[in-house]
């Protein structure tokens, strides 16, 4: 099942494109969306919520298109965005309602549960709430019409660790019986390698990656040793760092064979961190890039 597919896609935002996207997010999973500032990742998030349409192809959800669909889509879609888009104000309870209203789905005995679980009194004004309340309010409004894709737009940005890991765990929760899907936008990698099944992974405008977190983590490997050592030239390092200490340098897998690092050299396997950081244009300080 395709939970969101993008078919030759070209997609304009201002001055920034996104070129010929051909990939799709699979349904059933978590999948994470990671890349740098300016990479593509609200101009993806937007084309997935019709908020901007392509200038060629198609986004399709759950196999339907916007043209024919668009209000059947958008209320199986919940958003949880970073910025603050309710009426300040309105109070919890108020608010509560404007967004009800929108949703044949809308369970109340949920929404009540959620709210008495984090801790948000009905009454208080949205523009008395701290932005983790907020970000509180948002999650519980958009999993109480019970919907079929979670779309999370850095949902965990200035929040408390707690916290973090309490969404981490609704959202497995949430997926748990197979027929829900999340796409999940952070700068926080650490939160995708704890619960993500996919990756989608973008830079510069342009799709780097997408596919299971276990296949991206496992297509390089992070070399460290002695700066007298290092050999720029002989190895095409995608991201490379020098400290008086020594060097640490982010390879594509397939340019390692069994014996190419012995003593002094330590290859090991990166993070999802790793792999953004190095990945990042201007990271090679001087190396080839792969």
């Amino acid at each position: 099942m395709k939970a969101i597919e993008f078919r030759n896609c070209n997609i304009r935002n201002g001055d920034f494109a996104l070129q010929e996207l051909n990939f799709h997010v699979e349904g059933g999973y978590i999948t994470g969306l990671i890349g740098p500032n300016g990479a593509g990742k609200t101009t993806l998030i937007r084309s997935i919520m019709n908020m901007i349409r392509p200038e060629k192809g198609e986004v399709l959800l759950f196999g339907r298109s916007y043209r024919e669909y668009e209000c059947d889509i958008k209320r199986r879609i919940g958003f949880v965005y970073d910025e603050d888009f309710f009426y300040n104000h309105l109070s919890i309870r108020e608010m509560k309602k404007i967004i009800a209203s929108f949703y044949p789905t809308w369970n109340e005995t949920a929404f009540q549960q959620y709210l008495q679980q984090f801790g948000l009194p009905e009454r208080r004004k949205v523009r008395d709430l701290s932005k983790g309340m907020k970000t509180k309010f948002a999650l519980a409004a958009a999993l109480s019409h019970e919907p079929e894709l979670l779309i999370m737009d850095e949902p965990t940005s200035g929040l408390d660790p707690v916290f973090r890991r309490e969404i981490l765990t609704m959202m497995s929760a949430y997926i748990r019986d197979g027929s829900k899907s999340v796409l999940f936008s952070t700068h926080i990698s650490t939160d995708l390698e704890r619960i993500a099944d996919y990756i989608i992974h973008m830079g510069r405008g342009e799709l780097k990656f997408c596919g299971t977190k276990e296949e991206l983590l496992d297509s390089y490997v992070l070399v460290k040793g002695p700066v007298g050592l290092l050999q720029p030239d002989r190895f095409p390092f995608r991201g490379l760092r020098q400290t008086a200490l020594g060097f640490e340098g982010l390879l594509a897998k397939r340019h390692v064979e069994a014996d190419t690092f012995d003593s002094p050299f330590l290859v090991e396997k990166p993070t999802l961190d790793d792999i953004l950081v190095y990945t990042q244009e201007g990271s090679l300080h001087g190396a080839a890039a792969d």
